[in-house]
């Protein structure tokens, strides 16, 4: 009789890394929120501040049965891509994730998160398509047109800035170097009138106080900037005296606004918006391009980048004159614009009322007459439109960071546009979602990253599926 040998798996639970566990590791590449990534008996260990490259000792701070999460004890070698994050906060302030890394060695890693998110999530081999190098900036500071920063209160002084990472700590800024100076100007004025006036600011655990959170955005080619207060009640105590010393110190303010959000949640903005002095919306100008942009509609934050993103799209739709086309997600409308005089009929639609009227404004004063806006969801139009007899030939589609909806993909899948241009600012989802377009006939033909925000984790791709 043939013995039988029994062989006893070692149970996973002896594999993994205790919690305050010392260990070298070497630093493999890096993840999607800028941390980097090694392997330690067979676990994932994320390590924030680690590139690729490099070899630490670290310790376990943070242990499930998937991965661990360490903190740096000591190099053992360093990259040559390291220098000195410029940004004196940079450690504790959440908005930025890779000062410590050269622009060079941002732009290059960035593009391997791309690759990373396909290799996981699809089947596809990214050697076999146009996998193009990442579209970085010339000057990757002072980029963004946009600051939302939480307002609060420490030691008696208001103070507004960002949640640190992993954290509910507020972080008082004073100075953003990745911010158009004028929103730091803004924001220390408008702290200062509200620290004089004693007007009181909002408590989250408690529900009180009046004032949540200060944005700004700015014209880069119009110089015009506007003032967004967020507040948790209408009533605004002394708005008489805020708005006349806000004219005093910020005599050249274009628009003042108040959004009004009285509920308990993550959301910035609120329902109702008043116009509180100035005009309702201000101006921007990419290119031949001017949008009018009121104070909830969405608009790229950096307007530098925007002309290559929406160029790489432009490319990818291969527009000949003849097509008819969608812009998905349109917000006001630039994507469609930027194409629209390539394309035979433009539609598009938004589920923000404010952000479909500033996209027909857009249109109507740039001349373009065959476009067309709606209020709603694409997968609610598309059969609307296919019942009156009209077909998309080409699809835009720049969703938000969870990506595509279901019901959209399905009615893609379902109505069978020729071509889809897909603007991700995450590789994830647009590699789940390129994925289950594939599985419906569809094959993706290139792939092209885009640097749309310096110094953080974040990268935009636009991707081409073609039927």
């Amino acid at each position: 009789m043939k013995e039988t040998r029994k062989f006893n798996k070692k149970p996973e639970t002896e594999l993994k890394i205790k919690k305050g566990q010392q260990f070298p590791l070497t630093i493999k590449r890096l993840g999607i929120d800028g941390e980097g990534v090694g392997f330690f008996k067979r676990q994932v260990v994320f390590v924030p501040g680690a590139l690729p490259g490099e070899e630490v000792v670290c310790e376990a701070v943070k242990v499930s049965h998937k991965f661990a999460t360490g903190k740096i004890i000591k190099w053992r070698k360093e990259s040559e891509d390291r220098i000195k994050p410029p940004c004196p906060i940079y450690d504790a302030c959440g908005g930025c994730q890779l000062q410590h890394l050269s622009y060079e060695g941002q732009l290059r890693e960035k593009k391997d998160v791309v690759r990373q998110a396909f290799e996981r999530y699809t089947k596809i081999n990214l050697d076999r398509i146009s996998f193009k190098n990442t579209i970085g900036m010339e000057d990757p500071w002072n980029y963004r047109n946009k600051s939302q920063m939480q307002a609060g209160v420490r030691k008696g002084k208001v103070v507004a800035g960002l949640y640190s990472s992993n954290s509910h700590e507020l972080i008082n800024i004073d100075k953003c170097i990745v911010q158009h100076e004028q929103t730091d100007t803004v924001t220390q004025v408008v702290k200062q009138i509200v620290q004089d006036l004693n007007i009181s600011v909002y408590e989250e655990k408690k529900r009180t106080g009046f004032l949540r959170t200060i944005v700004t955005r700015v014209g880069f080619e119009t110089g015009e900037y506007q003032l967004v207060l967020i507040t948790s009640t209408k009533d605004f105590p002394r708005k008489e005296l805020f708005l006349e010393e806000l004219k005093r110190r910020l005599p050249d303010i274009t628009s003042v606004v108040q959004n009004i959000n009285s509920q308990k949640t993550s959301l910035v903005f609120g329902d109702e918006t008043i116009v509180l002095a100035g005009k309702e919306k201000i101006e921007e100008k990419i290119k031949e391009f001017t949008f009018h942009l009121s104070g909830r509609a969405f608009f790229q934050l950096n307007p530098v980048q925007t002309v290559k993103l929406y160029n790489a799209a432009k490319k990818a739709a291969k527009l000949t004159g003849t097509e008819n086309v969608v812009d998905a997600y349109c917000g006001v409308g630039t994507i469609g614009l930027w194409v629209a005089k390539e394309a035979k009929e433009l539609r598009g639609m938004d589920v923000i009322a404010e952000s479909i009227a500033d996209a027909e404004k857009n249109a109507e004063a740039h001349g373009i007459t065959h476009a067309k806006y709606e209020v709603g969801k694409a997968e609610e139009w598309f059969p609307k439109w296919e019942k009156e007899g009209w077909k998309a030939d080409v699809v835009i589609v720049d969703p938000p960071r969870s990506g595509l909806d279901d019901s959209l993909i399905k009615t893609l899948l379902r109505t069978k546009p020729q071509r889809i241009v897909y603007v991700s600012c995450n590789p994830s989802t647009l590699a789940k979602n390129v994925q289950e377009l594939s599985q419906g006939g569809y094959k993706l033909k290139s792939l092209q990253p885009v640097d749309m925000f310096p110094q953080t984790a974040q990268v935009e791709a636009v991707a081409l599926l073609e039927r």
